[in-house]
């Protein structure tokens, strides 16, 4: 019986260091819409790296197991087929940045930091990726297209215009999770398509108004706008809508996304358990040693 006991108390100290989560949607607001479409892609020979972000926020240690976006396939010179996807996480601005150096736009302020907090690249083998077709054919009304980013005080353009192409959501499965701590966070995905084909992110609504299961931020936690740069820009970042577009009434932008993954409970959460089955092991043990007694 003592033995029974101990592998009680045993498996309630497993359950506490194994700390087991619950499944979550982190993150959604993936309907798209067709006001704004922006290049992201990985850099590779003679092809610059452009990265567009938006932001999410955590309210605990999340695990995060798998992520989906929307975006705009415009074709090169011929079928254009996936050959890389890669996708990073950053924190906010001044994290992780230089804040000594002089920034080449108009603010750094909410932008995401000089460099990546972790990523996962499909071409190592740290991610797998699905895609499906949502519409063969798709306009969007403007687009931040390859070249189209640029240094204050030229930063302004307007955007480049409409684009068609075909609409596609792509959902990553990270083969290792993000590990990430309650924060404000920036999400970036970048996608290789061959044929000199080009991957456009499509915008998504803002404010995140929570209808069709979409999961606005909590109260108090601003939503950060879209942003983005290029090799050239590096390590500064632009807003797509106020620093891009502008005008005398700058537009602002969310992207088409969602995150999907466990929260990681508090440890108050874990101890409960382990004492709950630590003291039903005690309690059984005493129950039959009276009775054999008797």
């Amino acid at each position: 019986m003592k033995h029974r006991c101990a592998c009680l108390i045993t498996f309630g100290l497993f359950c506490f260091l194994a700390s087991p989560a619950f499944g979550a949607t982190i993150y959604n607001n993936l309907t798209p819409n067709n006001m704004m479409g922006v290049a992201t892609r990985p850099s590779s020979t003679g092809v610059f790296e452009i990265e567009a972000a938006d932001d999410f926020f955590l309210g605990s240690q999340t695990l995060i197991t798998s992520a989906s976006f929307v975006g705009l396939i415009v074709p090169g010179s011929g079928g254009a087929t996936i050959s890389d996807i890669v996708a990073e996480m950053y924190r906010i601005f001044p994290l992780d940045s230089n804040t000594v150096r002089f920034p080449h736009v108009p603010t750094r302020a909410n932008s995401p930091s000089d460099v990546a907090l972790a990523l996962r690249d499909s071409a190592m083998g740290q991610l797998t990726f699905t895609t499906s077709v949502l519409a063969p054919t798709f306009t969007v009304l403007n687009s931040v297209q390859p070249g189209g980013i640029h240094p204050s005080p030229l930063q302004t353009t307007g955007g480049n215009g409409p684009l068609t192409g075909q609409e596609v959501q792509i959902t990553l499965t990270f083969l290792t999770p993000f590990n990430l701590t309650d924060s404000h966070l920036f999400f970036v995905p970048q996608v290789t398509l061959t044929n000199g084909a080009q991957f456009y992110w499509l915008s998504a609504s803002r404010p995140i108004t929570g209808a069709s299961g979409t999961t606005p931020f909590p109260v108090g936690v601003t939503d950060l706008q879209a942003w983005t740069r290029d090799d050239a820009l590096d390590p500064d970042w632009l807003r797509v809508g106020m620093d891009i577009v502008g005008g005398t009434t700058p537009p602002t932008f969310n992207m088409a996304f969602s995150l999907d993954g466990t929260v990681v409970p508090e440890p108050s959460v874990n101890l409960m358990v382990l004492v709950g089955l630590t003291l039903t092991g005690i309690g059984r043990f005493v129950r039959r040693r009276n009775s054999a007694r008797a």
